[in-house]
């Protein structure tokens, strides 16, 4: 496929099976687009799901096997596995943001945007490999769970639900558990681990207030109150609770003060 617009480029990435060679589209679609090589945004339709490699074996959620953390390097391996998963995921989920919503009249600036997230989710899943080949394992050796896709195929009609679901609750859970895993891969002495956690988290924040600003954007066009709207938004397509504790000084700094989310 001709790579000659933004959204034919995102449609290339999410059907690439090969993780690496989906993280090296991202960068390079992503320098493309920043240094203005690739300008037309384009309408090529996306796939409804992803290509995925052959491994890893994807199972119901409730299905993989739990490890933790002290467990030796079994367990780090396994944390850092399912975090390689999630961030394929969300390199995906970037990508189909871009290509799936070009008819809703949207200004550069929320290219902009996305293509940001697509390239640092790219970074994030990199690193994580390459932990993980530095522990002795690669990214597929463990089972993964195949829920993550079920937001972007519950919101691929509307573009203020997939924001409202995507970036406001998911990836912000993130920023609620992320510093946690930080803290013991400290206290195992896993530094190595824990600094590549923290990059991804610094810049989850990011993503977090990408998916704010234009779920804002979309509700004052559509003069929508966007506290109650998310609220509207989330009962009827997010399949569970929103958990504390929350990362209140996090999610403020994206954008999500406490009283746009606690009544949930």
């Amino acid at each position: 496929m001709e790579q000659d617009s933004l959204s034919a480029a995102a449609v290339v990435i999410l059907t690439t099976a090969d993780p690496a060679e989906k993280v090296r589209l991202s960068r390079t679609i992503a320098a493309r687009w920043r240094s203005g090589e690739l300008r037309a945004i384009g309408n090529t339709v996306p796939p409804t799901r992803p290509q995925r490699p052959d491994h890893p074996l994807l199972m119901a959620p409730r299905d993989v096997p739990k490890r933790k953390i002290n467990q030796g390097s079994k367990g780090r391996i396994a944390l850092l596995h399912a975090l390689a998963h999630i961030e394929l995921n969300a390199i995906d989920l970037a990508w189909d943001i871009i290509a799936r919503f070009t008819g809703d009249d949207l200004p550069k600036a929320f290219y902009d945007g996305w293509v940001q997230v697509g390239d640092e989710e790219a970074k994030h899943f990199d690193l994580l490999a390459g932990r993980l080949s530095e522990l002795g394992a690669s990214y597929g050796d463990l089972p993964a769970h195949d829920g993550l896709w079920r937001a972007a195929e519950e919101t691929a009609h509307d573009l203020l639900a997939r924001l409202a679901i995507v970036p406001m609750v998911l990836e912000a859970r993130g920023l609620d558990v992320t510093p946690a895993m930080i803290a013991k891969l400290d206290a195992v002495g896993d530094r190595d681990s824990a600094a590549i956690l923290q990059i991804i988290f610094d810049e989850e924040v990011g993503h977090v207030a990408c998916g704010k600003q234009w779920f804002d954007f979309l509700c004052a066009r559509q003069e929508r109150s966007p506290q109650e709207t998310w609220r509207d938004l989330v009962r009827r397509h997010f399949h569970g609770a929103l958990k504390p504790p929350f990362n209140e000084p996090a999610r403020s700094a994206a954008g999500l003060p406490a009283d746009f989310y606690s009544a949930l």
